[in-house]
């Protein structure tokens, strides 16, 4: 097997950066990894795109977890029910056919793109203090992103990272930091699924992963170092990629 490392590892090390700002390193992986690999089965792509960002959203959750206080109280039901919930949408595969939500996410996303665009404060700071209520919040929220996340999936982080931002009043680099706990764990769990359907490419996936992992940390750098502003701007840019594509993939 030949193998464009000149290609791919750039990939991986973009992916990363801007996986650990917003979210959305799949975007960049994936297609790669089909363009490079066109006869390899799908679900090994996908297990060795997730081998490769588990490395990337790991060191970003280790950087964000050292300068940047998560609400842990919050976050912990939302992980755990995001886990539960991507198990019950993966179910939903077999009953509900997934270009049937294509339109609708196209219309959601443009929504949580003209929303943050024209509300130019949201984000810039935290905006409340949580309280016991918002665990069950959490777990509801969490449950709904990861059954989301089990069924369909583009977009997942942005929705992750607007969903802290807006319903539990953090800033943007809270969300996102708050947001990658969940990835981590959503993350392992698909990598668990993909090697048990079938042989992820190890090799590929664990050199990737060392990119990707540079990449991350470089990209919670910028995050941290510019704050919510420069967060504010990549989500914006990456909801409308995902729209974009959205749109392409329905015309």
């Amino acid at each position: 097997m030949i193998v464009d490392w000149y290609i791919l590892a750039p990939a991986a090390f973009f992916a990363g950066m801007v996986d650990a700002v917003v979210g959305g390193g799949g975007l960049i992986q994936i297609p790669v990894l089909l363009a490079q690999f066109p006869q390899t089965a799908i679900p090994a792509l996908f297990g060795t795109n997730k081998v490769s960002s588990i490395a990337g959203t790991g060191a970003a959750l280790w950087r964000y977890a050292r300068s940047v206080r998560i609400p842990w109280a919050v976050v912990l039901p939302a992980t755990v029910a995001a886990l539960i919930g991507a198990w019950g949408g993966a179910a939903l595969v077999a009953w509900i056919p997934r270009q049937t939500m294509q339109p609708m996410i196209v219309v959601l996303m443009v929504a949580v793109g003209l929303y943050t665009f024209l509300k130019k404060d949201l984000g810039q700071q935290v905006t409340r203090v949580l309280h016991g209520g918002d665990r069950w919040k959490g777990a509801l929220f969490g449950f709904v992103i990861g059954a989301y996340d089990g069924f369909f999936g583009p977009g997942t982080g942005s929705f992750l990272i607007f969903g802290f931002v807006r319903l539990f009043g953090m800033d943007f680099v809270q969300g996102s930091a708050s947001a990658k706990v969940i990835n981590f764990a959503t993350n392992l769990s698909a990598i668990a699924f993909f090697a048990s359907h079938g042989p992820i490419l190890w090799k590929v996936g664990l050199i990737m992963a060392a990119c990707n992992l540079a990449g991350a940390y470089l990209g919670t750098h910028l995050a941290i170092r510019h704050g919510a502003g420069l967060i504010r701007k990549a989500f914006l840019g990456v909801v409308a990629i995902l729209v974009i594509k959205q749109l392409v993939e329905i015309l």
